[in-house]
């Protein structure tokens, strides 16, 4: 595409009355030029078995393409009829808590063979009449698709035959998970309990994460489907989300987003964050930044807030910055869940970008600005490319090991959340890698937040990442155990000790402890929730312990590694403690300098766009006026068509953002 994409999710089929000739009139006036539809569609589309009924997705088609809008397709799998779930009891999902009910979304097996069979047959109907329609640019596979903890008698038994593959005997297996403890020990597969009743921290982790293959399994079929029809010029995307806390915040311990990933050739992504006074930026930094690493390359935003829950309605002027803020992460569309608000059901009152009177309101006057910048502004913009020294390492086998063996604010999510919004509000740009990733000698610098469960291969490619030059940040209970959560006998952190050059054998619960030894002081340096005891060996001490009995032990050490430098930090500390630490730890690596740069709530985001020329986004998140200094080359300054040159003064209002293009 060479048009970024402004759009919204559109549901004819749930409209309380016949408008598609206003809406699409007003979705021309805020200048969309995208929708979404047909994901939520399979009852509508198949009222009885075998009985199909398009017209909905037909009409809209029809008027989309009059009206020069384009569409991207989703298939209608993630919701199923309730006749099917009459007529097939087993296509609902038996978890932890019981055989599953018929209601909500998303409750399916998407293993069993009978939703298979029903699913691919709506998918190809829907494809037949959809795939070669011109105003068609893509398709979406699903959505949000997670494996819904499906783990009845099927996803039991395709478990078991995944570790006879994998370790070939159970006396392999037993060894590998430690299941002589309690009794756990399986001597015959036939023998094998239902996993849901193990208290096996490795028997456990290993099941997710076979369920997270379900998923990539899943969508790779879905797509196998989707290319038999597609055209070359048709993309094909999924909406991957995050873990949910009330909105967007972590990595998705229900899929493995790098994996599941090749199915698709453009990664996509939902984004919810909070608003208001509460509005940072950093989730949709966050979203954005996994999403672009996916796939090395542009992402969609399929689904974002626009009014949305009533704590989210957004001020004057937020709708706008979230919108560029996702462009300056390296989006190629902002699309909108969705466009009117729903009228019963249970979703009535996450608003769209129209309330349920349909009429024009903040919110929607604000989207018409922001559509009519994006096509003027269309050729800077687009296919930003982003170019960063720094890389957070991220881990699906940590997360799940950590909620096998929790401590109090030791949750993964938290502690990558915690490292990765210091490095957000100190405007240190970063990409993701994953276990997987053959990237690691592109960047200068990796960080690895709670690296808990790892193979020693990863561990080994990260020590010969700093012996060749790189410089490696890694946080308490890295490297603790193997890919079987098995915790390593060797003096921890396991795998890292040589590049780190500390050890440790106990950590504690800290109590009114605080760190020595960053020129910092009081309450600002207290140790909040989790500490390592470590001894050095080489390293250098950047903190201790302020304690009468912890006091001789290290707690934040710095050492020097063949040709690189690897940081290591024992604790969980305070938001200002650990920015003071990155930045020690970017100043040796080079990549924070003397000169004065800015930090949150001013927050700077820099990329490339088409024509090779250096675009600088700068934004306020923050109730008061800033003013900030210019420090890129002679450029346009779009929002309001001035020049810049180095050293200038730019000034930001509440709420507020400008764009920089190189002249």
């Amino acid at each position: 595409m060479d048009q970024l994409l402004f759009g919204t999710a559109y549901y004819d089929e749930y409209m309380p009355c016949d408008r598609l000739d206003e809406d699409i009139r007003m979705m021309k006036k805020a200048h969309i030029n995208v929708v979404r539809i047909a994901e939520s569609t399979w009852s509508t589309c198949e009222p009885q078995p075998g009985r199909f009924d398009f017209s909905h997705v037909e009409r809209v088609l029809n008027a989309m393409e009059a009206a020069g809008i384009w569409v991207i397709i989703g298939t209608p799998t993630y919701a199923f009829p309730a006749w099917l779930a009459a007529e097939r009891p087993s296509v609902l999902a038996e978890t932890a808590k019981g055989p599953g009910r018929y209601g909500k979304r998303q409750i399916m097996d998407i293993t069993d063979p009978g939703y298979r069979f029903y699913a691919e047959r709506v998918i190809r109907r829907l494809m037949e009449i959809s795939a070669q329609r011109k105003c068609v640019i893509g398709f979406q596979l699903d959505n949000e698709t997670k494996h819904y903890d499906t783990a009845g008698r099927n996803v039991q038994l395709g478990f078991i035959k995944h570790l006879r593959e994998t370790f070939g005997t159970t006396d392999a297996l037993n060894k590998a998970f430690g299941l002589d403890y309690w009794s756990n020990r399986i001597d015959a597969w036939e023998d094998f309990p239902n996993v849901l009743g193990t208290i096996n921290g490795s028997l456990g982790a290993a099941f997710a994460a076979y369920q997270r293959s379900l998923v990539t399994e899943y969508l790779a079929w879905q797509r196998s489907i989707v290319e038999e029809y597609r055209r070359e010029d048709q993309f094909v995307t999924h909406n991957f989300d995050y873990d949910w806390v009330g909105y967007s915040f972590g990595l998705q311990s229900r899929v493995d987003h790098f994996a599941a990933a090749k199915a698709i050739t453009v990664a996509g992504v939902d984004i919810y964050h909070p608003s208001q006074e509460d509005l940072t930026g950093a989730e949709i930094a966050f979203g954005g930044d996994v999403s672009r690493s996916l796939k090395h390359d542009n992402y969609l935003v399929l689904e974002t807030q626009a009014q949305a829950f009533p704590q989210w309605t957004p001020f004057e002027g937020q709708l706008r910055l979230q919108a560029f803020s996702h462009l300056a992460g390296g989006a190629d569309s902002v699309m909108y869940w969705h466009w009117h608000s729903l009228h019963n059901s249970y979703e009535t009152y996450w608003k769209g970008l129209l309330s349920q009177d349909f009429a024009e309101n903040p919110t929607y006057l604000e989207a018409c600005t922001i559509g009519a910048d994006l096509e003027k502004w269309n050729d800077d913009l687009i296919h930003l490319k982003k170019h960063n020294r720094a890389a957070v390492l991220v881990s699906n086998a940590s997360l799940t090991a950590l909620q096998w063996f929790p401590m109090p604010d030791l949750n993964y999510n938290q502690v990558l959340r915690w490292l990765y919004d210091a490095l957000y509000r100190l405007n240190v740009e970063v990409d993701f890698l994953f276990p997987e990733s053959e990237t690691f000698a592109d960047y200068d610098m990796i960080f690895c937040p709670a690296l808990y469960s790892a193979p020693d291969a990863l561990l080994a490619k990260l020590d010969a990442f700093v012996q060749g030059g790189g410089h490696l940040l890694a946080t308490f209970k890295s490297g603790f155990t193997n890919e079987n959560v098995q915790v390593r006998t060797e003096q921890q952190p396991g795998g890292l000790r040589a590049a780190c050059g500390v050890s440790y054998s106990q950590f504690v619960t800290p109590k009114n402890v605080t760190l020595d030894g960053l020129e910092l002081a009081g309450e600002q340096t207290r140790v909040s929730s989790f500490m390592e005891l470590l001894s050095c060996q080489g390293a250098q001490v950047w903190a201790s312990y302020h304690h009468p009995h912890w006091g001789k032990y290290a707690a934040v050490t710095h050492n020097r590694y063949g040709k690189g430098e690897a940081t290591y930090i024992g604790c969980k500390t305070t938001d200002t403690v650990l920015e003071a630490i990155l930045q020690k730890a970017l100043r040796a690596a080079g990549l924070w300098g003397e000169a004065k740069r800015p930090s949150f709530p001013v927050i700077v985001r820099r990329g490339v766009n088409t024509r090779g020329k250096a675009v600088t986004y700068f934004f306020n998140y923050s109730e008061e006026p800033r003013l900030v200094e210019y420090d890129g080359p002679a450029a346009r300054e779009l929002t309001n068509g001035g020049t810049m040159q180095p050293g200038d003064a730019l000034s930001l209002a509440a709420w507020d953002f400008r764009i920089c293009v190189e002249a």
